[in-house]
């Protein structure tokens, strides 16, 4: 759809003046001037103008399948005018029972239980419930203090917003301080000079050990942790870091959580990266994103049968999980998501990202090259460049600045990133083809490089 000129100004006026977006800047609100996304097909969007960028983004980390799929559009259609809403509170649909089946077929180990949920906040919302619950039926009212990383995200509700450690996004709004404890960035890039990758693993694994045993183990209910932190700035532990945090969870009762909302359904070639990738079976994994690719709001937490079992029958006492959402299992989200994993099965999805990823890969570490790269780090299908630009001012705008300039340029020559501050992230449809990540990454560095003649007409230092 490409709308008129005639139309379009009471749009962007409506924009601005009624809708509030997702971290909406207060100062300026009236002065945003968005791109429009009307039209999408493949790993492409179409903007009210008409004009075609690659989705670097994919959306929000999500639209894994790419745009344009009918399949997932006709399943939605035709159970919506089946089955439109059925109450998850009483009754139940063969849609969303099914679709728990296919994804605790999925699913490693024992996590054989799911739990629907409205995205990816709530998915670690009813997560953290969970273990509270249980420890509550254990007898265990003060084990509840969960540990989380500097830099990680883990969503917008109260809960999942009080264990993301992202230092910019707490400033203005309260959080449940006494129940998280954060350690220190995973990420190689910022570990001391002359420290090496291995000295900084064992580390940061004794960060979490110390604070454990800090905290007191009768204390600590959960370790949550993203297998790659996304929203951070896509930060890679480095190897081996998941199995061994695993490890010492496990020597002092502590449950670890795998927060894959970002990872989960192919973002790194496989259903779930925990097992898939890192070759560990966590206690809970929480998904939401890939689960539909995008096409519609669902979220999902799998929890080991073991879990259950210690608190079900007759140690259950009576108690009621009283956690849940009017839209949990919702029919229509359901239908998408079961075209949408029969998608990836019918066409080799998973099997594509194995094939490509290393020429994405290969491609995002030539950047680091370049002078204004600081660092660039990715794996599967996510990456991050990091740019960095000196200044004796303020150094945090300088970084936005830098951003900004990437970002415009790039959009310019037809490319669509995820800007955070000094960080261009982006994770393409998986569906993305090599000559297309040639050109995404031909696109960005371009970018990068007419910034870097920008600052030195400006006279900045760069890193």
């Amino acid at each position: 759809m490409t709308l008129t000129n005639s139309n379009f100004d009471d749009i962007r006026d409506w924009d601005t003046q009624n809708f509030m977006h997702p971290w909406e800047g207060m100062e300026d609100q009236a002065d945003y001037q968005r791109t429009f996304v009307e039209g999408g097909e493949g790993i492409y969007v179409t903007s009210e103008s008409g004009e075609k960028f690659i989705d670097g983004p994919a959306g929000m980390w999500c639209v894994q399948v790419g745009y344009g799929r009918n399949e997932i559009a006709n399943a939605m259609a035709k159970q919506a005018m089946e089955m439109a809403y059925v109450s998850p509170f009483s009754n139940s649909n063969s849609a969303s029972a099914e679709l728990a089946h296919e994804i605790a077929k999925r699913t490693p180990g024992d996590l054989n239980t799911v739990f629907f949920t409205t995205g990816g906040s709530t998915a670690v919302d009813s997560a953290i419930r969970f273990v509270q619950f249980r420890n509550n039926i254990l007898g265990k009212p003060d084990k509840k203090v969960v540990i989380s990383r500097q830099k990680a995200y883990h969503g917008s509700t109260y809960l999942s917003a009080s264990l993301s450690g992202k230092e910019r996004d707490k400033g203005w709004l309260d959080q449940a301080e006494k129940l998280t404890y954060f350690l220190p960035n995973v990420n190689p890039y910022v570990r001391a000079d002359g420290q090496s990758v291995e000295e900084f693993l064992s580390e940061k694994v004794a960060d979490l050990e110390n604070a454990i045993l800090e905290i007191g183990p009768d204390k600590v209910a959960a370790f949550i942790a993203e297998p790659i932190l996304a929203s951070g700035g896509v930060i890679v532990p480095p190897k081996g870091y998941h199995k061994r945090c695993l490890e010492v969870c496990r020597k002092y009762d502590v449950l670890y959580i795998s927060d894959e909302v970002v990872t989960g359904f192919g973002r790194l070639g496989h259903w779930f990266a925990s097992e898939g990738v890192y070759d560990i079976v966590p206690d809970i994994i929480t998904c939401a994103k890939g689960l539909t690719s995008g096409y519609v709001p669902m979220g999902a937490c799998m929890i080991s049968d073991q879990l259950v079992a210690d608190i079900s029958g007759d140690a259950s006492q009576g108690a009621v999980f009283s956690n849940g959402f009017t839209y949990s299992g919702h029919p229509v989200s359901a239908a998408a998501a079961l075209a949408n994993i029969e998608i990836f099965e019918r066409d080799g999805i998973l099997e594509h990202v194995r094939n490509v990823a290393p020429v994405f890969e290969e491609r995002l570490f030539a950047l680091a090259d370049l002078p204004l790269v600081g660092d660039a780090r990715g794996q599967g299908l996510m990456g991050c460049v990091e740019c960095v630009a000196k200044t004796e001012g303020n150094q945090l705008e300088m970084d936005h600045e830098v951003g900004g300039m990437i970002d415009a340029h790039c959009q310019k020559m037809g490319l669509l990133l995820r800007p955070l501050i000094n960080m261009c992230v982006f994770s393409p449809p998986l569906v993305i083809e090599e000559a297309q990540i040639h050109q995404m990454f031909d696109i960005l560095g371009e970018g990068i490089k007419r910034t870097t003649d920008d600052l030195v007409k400006q006279g900045v230092k760069l890193a």
